[in-house]
C-alpha cells in the first residue's frame, strides 16, 4: 500500500500539482481537480488507453 501511496504523491507532483497553492483550501482543490483529472480523462497505458472511470463502469 504504501507502494501506491509514494506512486499517487508523484503523480501529483509531477503532472497535476505544477503550482504551489497559496493555502490548504486552494491545496484541496486542486488535489480534487487532479484526482478527477486522473480518474476521468487521461488515459493509461495499462487499461488499454481508457481512463479508470471507463474501466470500472464496465464491470
Amino acid at each position: 500500500q504504501n507502494a501506491l501511496a509514494e506512486r499517487v504523491n508523484g503523480i501529483l507532483k509531477t503532472e497535476f500539482l505544477l503550482n504551489k497553492p497559496y493555502d490548504l483550501k486552494q491545496a484541496k482543490q486542486m488535489v480534487k481537480e487532479s484526482i478527477r483529472i486522473y480518474n476521468q480523462k487521461r488515459s493509461h497505458l495499462s487499461l488499454k488507453y481508457k481512463t479508470p472511470d471507463a474501466v470500472h463502469q464496465a464491470f
